[in-house]
């Protein structure tokens, strides 16, 4: 079945935080984007999901694709849609995490990144988009 709206409609992506402790503070994987916007910027691994694609899937499809770490099991933390959170249109992303307890095999850019890294939650580099305002809300409601 097939539908036709005469008002435009979203894109969603998805975006994944991944925690490890690391010397007494939590560390976020982030990726160094290759591609426009925000090219060379430092941003969570994330992207567009494909039309019949399961959440969650989605998610664990694009960390895979950009960072190498697969079967990392994720959960749905909360969705942004603030209007221009995405300079490309108006993008609602749905936001997962996940918390490791040992260091996973070294992370590897992949797909559209340059670089992974981890970084500590509380001194991470400019982030891309509104990814700053989401690792402050992780800080706040998962106590980190």
């Amino acid at each position: 079945m097939s539908y036709t709206y005469t008002y435009p409609r979203p894109a969603v992506t998805v975006d994944c935080m991944i925690f490890l402790p690391q010397q007494d503070s939590w560390h976020l994987l982030l990726i160094q984007r290759d591609k426009p916007p925000f090219e060379g910027s430092w941003a969570l691994p994330g992207g567009f999901v494909e039309i019949e694609e399961p959440l969650p899937t989605a998610a664990q499809r694009e960390l895979e694709e950009e960072t190498g770490l697969s079967q990392i099991p994720v959960h749905q933390f909360y969705t942004f849609g603030q209007p221009g959170r995405d300079p490309r249109g108006r993008n609602i992303s749905v936001v997962y995490y996940a918390f490791l307890n040992t260091i996973p095999p070294q992370a590897k850019a992949g797909s559209d990144a340059r670089k992974a890294a981890w970084f500590d939650i509380h001194h991470p580099p400019a982030l891309a988009f509104d990814h700053q305002q989401i690792l402050d809300l992780a800080i706040e409601k998962l106590n980190l």
